[in-house]
C-alpha cells in the first residue's frame, strides 16, 4: 500500500508503533549496580556497533532507573536471553518484577551478571545521547561470556523463537 506523505510532517505515533512492532529483535537484559543494589530491565534495542574497538549500543527510556544507575556507575552488563527465558524477560520488563531476587547472578567487574544466559558482556559506558524519548548508550566490551543455544526473539509484542534457516 502506497501512502502519500508531506516532508516535515511526522506520522501519528500509533502508526509508527505499528511499524516498530514488525521489527524482530533479540531480547536482552541490561543491568547495573545502583546505590540500592542491582537493577535491570528488558530491552529489545541492543546491537553490535563496532568490532575494533568492541562496542555495543542500546536504547533505554528517558527517566529509567537502570539508565540512571548506568550513567552513575559508568559500567553495565548486557545479557542475551535464550528461547527458554521468556519468563525472565517478562520479570525484568515488569514494573513490579522481582528481578535479581529471583534470578541467580554474580558480580564481574562490579556489575551484576545473570547466570545461565545465552551470552553476556560487561561494558564500560563510553557515550550516552538522548534521541527523542530514549537515550542511546554505547558500551565498550570489557568481559564476555557465550554459551550454546538459540535466542529469545521479540516480535509484534510477543516473545518467540527461531524456527530455522531460510533457504
Amino acid at each position: 500500500m502506497l501512502v502519500q506523505a508531506d516532508r516535515g510532517t511526522a506520522p501519528a505515533p500509533e502508526r509508527c508503533l505499528h511499524l516498530y512492532r514488525k521489527l524482530a529483535a533479540g531480547v536482552a537484559i541490561l543491568s547495573a549496580e545502583a546505590a540500592t543494589g542491582p537493577v535491570g530491565l528488558t530491552a529489545s534495542t541492543v546491537t553490535s556497533l563496532s568490532l575494533n574497538p568492541p562496542l555495543v549500543v542500546a536504547g533505554l527510556s528517558v527517566g529509567s532507573y537502570t539508565l540512571a544507575a548506568i550513567e552513575r556507575a559508568r559500567t553495565f552488563a548486557v545479557h542475551l536471553l535464550t528461547e527458554e527465558q521468556a519468563e525472565m524477560a517478562a520479570d525484568f520488563a515488569s514494573p513490579t518484577g522481582s528481578r535479581f531476587e529471583s534470578h541467580e547472578h554474580d558480580y564481574i567487574l562490579g556489575v551484576p551478571v545473570l547466570r545461565h544466559t545465552l551470552a553476556w558482556s560487561v561494558c564500560f559506558l563510553t557515550d550516552a545521547r538522548r534521541y527523542g524519548d530514549h537515550v542511546l548508550i554505547v558500551g565498550e566490551l570489557a568481559a564476555v561470556g557465550v554459551t550454546e543455544g538459540k535466542p529469545l526473539i521479540w516480535h509484534d509484542r510477543t516473545f518467540g523463537r527461531l524456527t530455522g534457516a531460510v533457504d
